[in-house]
């Protein structure tokens, strides 16, 4: 904010090295967070642990620590801002704006997974939601008005619910406080928990893109600009999902129980609904964006299996799907920024000209649809595996999106990117070297994933062991 906004390029230096510096300490936090100590609702169960007295009236504290759930969501957030810093250099139009904007977003983002303290989650929540009305609706593309407004109003009509969810649980607790640990430890009536966990798991699940409140995501994601949408798909979302597990399920345990056979179908439907709207889309966007409510939906199925390795890879995929979407969507902004159009069927051939481009692009695609050896396949294969144990028509449902997946990912790449080539398209040129190094960053984090998920799986074991030992007495 205090540079003269006619230092363009000073100003896009300095974001982007804030975005390195939060990637550098993300990855120095996430290496550092010892799983072996780790537990969830306890407060010895959270590392690097800050706290500073802010209403203590009231019983709100700025109260920050990380866990084995919200390390790897750190590490998430730090690959998505460095690598939409990165992309983010071709806007010319108030930058200085712009990037003010992103940062203060993802300073939301960072907010809430390590926040400790209820009301600080959930302001932390809302400084991460609404930017992103400006910033769609200044520098976005293609009803970017209507797409703003539309995201505002469902995010912040589920976040009413959790507003008043999150008072009924003070008031309940009689606590005097909303420390997370604090209000984790009371036990609510039966009834209190049959009410309030709806309000939380729809409140927080319209950010997470759940059937039938999805309808904002796909419009938002085709409005956005590049780095938007890689934040809004990446980060985001996962929000939603985050915020049903460490509030809903932490808090009411036994409403979780209740409720969880209902919002296992609303996740199966996000699997099939999404993959089947995904193939019938013409604009790459609109096909990633609706990709992107598929995938979603093996987050809540996985969380609402209520098993380790069901809700295990929930965490994971929420992860693999946060760096696959960043990388489909940088590439959607390569094409867009030099062809003005993300129609599908008119390109052909483009793997001539942008070979980079298509390679990294088949990388993500692969990823999508669940092949081994890629982050996308250990986190759906673990939510599978839940689904058949608990519910087995569950599991066979998800296991027809991954077909579905595969077949619009194949075609849309066959279509665009192969055959013979368009001689409209012959200026188009492949990424610049900026966008490529974001890009191989994001594609070398998909493989690591896939070949090697441990580091994620052991941090997020040590917390979710913890919290389904506690829902267990319920069951």
């Amino acid at each position: 904010m205090l540079v003269p906004r006619r230092h363009a390029w000073t100003i896009r230096i300095l974001a982007t090295l804030a975005g390195l510096l939060t990637l550098i300490l993300s990855v120095w936090v996430f290496i550092g967070f010892d799983w072996g100590k780790a537990g969830l609702g306890t407060t010895n169960g959270y590392q690097f642990v800050e706290w500073y007295e802010w209403l203590p009236e009231l019983g709100i504290t700025i109260r920050l620590g990380i866990d084995g759930i919200s390390a790897p969501m750190v590490l998430l957030t730090g690959l998505v801002i460095f690598t939409g810093a990165i992309v983010s250099w071709n806007i010319a139009d108030r930058n200085k704006e712009y990037y003010a904007l992103l940062l203060v977003l993802v300073s939301g983002v960072y907010g809430v997974f390590v926040a400790l303290d209820l009301f600080f989650l959930f302001f932390f929540y809302e400084i991460a939601v609404l930017p992103m009305y400006l910033l769609i609706a200044v520098w976005g593309s293609t009803r970017k008005e209507y797409a703003a407004m539309k995201l505002t109003i469902f995010l912040v009509a589920g976040s009413i619910l959790v507003w008043v969810a999150m008072l009924a649980v003070f008031v309940e607790s009689g606590a005097q406080t909303f420390d997370l640990a604090t209000l984790a430890q009371h036990e609510y009536p039966r009834a209190f928990q049959l009410v309030f966990l709806p309000m939380f798991f729809i409140g927080f699940g319209v950010l997470a893109g759940m059937w039938p409140f999805h309808t904002w995501s796909p419009d938002g994601h085709v409005a956005a600009p590049t780095a938007v949408s890689m934040l809004h798909a990446g980060v985001l979302m996962k929000l939603g999902a985050y915020g049903i597990l460490r509030v809903g399920f932490g808090l009411l345990p036994e409403g979780t129980v209740f409720w969880a056979p209902f919002f296992i179908v609303l996740g199966t439907i996000n699997v099939v609904y999404g993959a089947l709207s995904a193939m019938s889309q013409r604009d790459l966007k609109f096909v990633i964006g609706y990709s992107s409510v598929s995938h979603m939906g093996y987050v809540v199925v996985g969380l609402c299996t209520l098993t380790l390795i069901g809700v295990n890879g929930a965490v994971l995929q929420m992860f693999a799907h946060g760096v696959m979407t960043a990388l489909f969507f940088a590439l959607v902004g390569v094409v867009y920024d030099q062809a003005h159009t993300r129609e599908i069927g008119i390109f052909g051939g483009l793997v001539r000209r942008m070979p980079w481009f298509v390679g990294f692009f088949a990388v993500a695609g692969l990823a999508s649809l669940g092949l081994p050896g890629l982050s996308g396949f250990i986190a759906e294969l673990l939510v599978f595996i839940g689904a058949f144990q608990s519910y087995p028509i569950i599991g066979v449902f998800c296991v027809i999106g991954v077909a579905l997946t595969a077949t619009y990912i194949l075609r849309l790449m066959a279509k665009a990117f192969f055959g013979p080539p368009n001689p409209a398209w012959s200026h188009l040129r492949d990424m610049r070297p900026s966008v490529w190094v974001a890009c191989m960053l994001l594609a070398a984090t998909m493989l690591f994933v896939g070949l090697y998920p441990a580091p994620f799986l052991d941090r997020s074991t040590a917390s979710v062991v913890p919290l389904l030992e506690r829902i267990e007495q319920f069951r």
